[in-house]
């Protein structure tokens, strides 16, 4: 018997690995398609190679399997053992005396791998790529994207930021050029240049103008201040002072960032969002396991109907799209009352501690095992 169920074991994990890696890199696939499109502009637009657009691209993906995995492993768990019961292989497992835990063993398997993978995405390698991502977007918007003027295009390098160039000719002088630079608070100011080049100070975008007039608005006066050189630079970096340093959001942050916060650098009011963020990505592998077993017990407990029964996976399926919904309530009262940061690990645990208790206790395993009375009315 144990070489049995050892072969048993095998013969489903391996029908549900295969699933879980097939559904999860298609939904993958189509979730990154989707997501990737507002980046299109960047490579039509902005002249940027595909390879650019890839490589950007691509650092969304570990973020988006870190979602979706507890679903995937539900539906995987679902569909494998709806296929097995609806062949009758379930029914024929027990006859050999397989118990509960035994048929169950194979799903639990599965939530185990997907938890450990889930806590290795969330705790390291989401965190990492979102941070490599959002400093390469910003790196493309507020650096590269500078030195991609068009000839006879209003270029909006960022909201108080925007260049026109007339002509550029093929050794990359700029003519007729005209820059809106309202970064500086309470002035609007306008330059007009003959003609200019890119340069570039370390990692900051400039262009250097050559005869022109600098024109300011005092917002406050109303004066109209007019300076005309003979040469000036002007910095093409969308930001300024402290606008030019990228703010880190919580999803970039190590553990130990969200856990011990730098006063010095992270304001007493995002403490408690941080702390939620925490606590949600050491609960959110909970709920692979969690899910699993809701798939468990709706297809493991009850007797088998030659007709089917659709009933009871359309509950399934109801039952997880709450615990979802849950969750997300659970996060958005967390941010607001850090009191409430519990209920985090309450839903992520809880229901996963119920349907173990209902699954292998002895009364429903007894009467997942009693073959149904239209069997044997059948059978005679």
């Amino acid at each position: 018997m144990p070489n049995l169920i050892t072969s048993l074991d095998r013969y489903i994990l391996r029908q549900l690995l295969t699933a879980l890696v097939a559904v999860t890199t298609t939904l993958v696939a189509l979730i990154w398609l989707t997501q990737s499109l507002r980046f299109v502009e960047l490579v039509v637009n902005r002249g940027l190679s595909m390879r650019v657009f890839l490589q950007l691209t691509s650092l969304l993906i570990p973020g988006f399997v870190a979602v979706i995995l507890p679903i995937t492993s539900f539906f995987v768990v679902q569909f494998v053992y709806q296929r097995l019961a609806g062949d009758r292989e379930l029914t024929v497992m027990r006859s050999a005396g397989l118990s509960q835990w035994a048929l169950a063993r194979p799903g639990l398997m599965l939530g185990a791998i997907a938890m450990t993978a889930s806590f290795v995405l969330n705790i390291w390698i989401v965190p990492a790529s979102s941070e490599a991502f959002r400093e390469y977007q910003f790196e493309l918007r507020n650096k590269v994207a500078a030195l991609l003027l068009q000839e006879g295009v209003f270029t909006a390098i960022s909201d108080q930021l925007t260049v026109y160039v007339r002509t550029r000719d093929t050794d990359g002088t700029l003519h007729g050029i005209m820059v809106e630079d309202d970064r500086q608070t309470n002035t609007q100011a306008t330059i007009l240049a003959e003609s200019g080049r890119l340069v570039a100070d370390g990692d900051t975008p400039r262009v250097l103008l050559v005869n022109g007039s600098r024109e300011e608005i005092d917002a406050k006066t109303g004066r109209l201040d007019v300076l005309t050189f003979a040469q000036d630079t002007v910095d093409l970096a969308s930001g300024h002072g402290e606008d030019s340093q990228r703010i880190r959001e919580d999803s970039e942050m190590s553990m130990q960032e969200l856990l011990h916060p730098n006063p010095a650098i992270i304001p007493a009011r995002d403490f408690g969002k941080l702390l939620v963020e925490a606590n949600r990505r050491l609960s959110q592998p909970l709920t692979t396991v969690s899910f699993a077993l809701v798939a468990l017990l709706f297809v493991l407990t009850g007797s088998f109907r030659r007709a089917g029964n659709l009933l009871r996976p359309l509950a399934s399926v109801l039952c997880m799209v709450g615990l979802l919904a849950g969750g997300l309530t659970a996060q958005s009262l967390a941010t607001r009352h850090p009191v409430m940061v519990p209920l985090i690990w309450l839903q992520a645990t809880l229901p996963g501690l119920i349907c173990a208790w209902l699954l292998f206790s002895p009364a429903l395993t007894a009467w997942a095992k009693a073959p149904p009375a239209h069997d044997h009315r059948m059978a005679a």
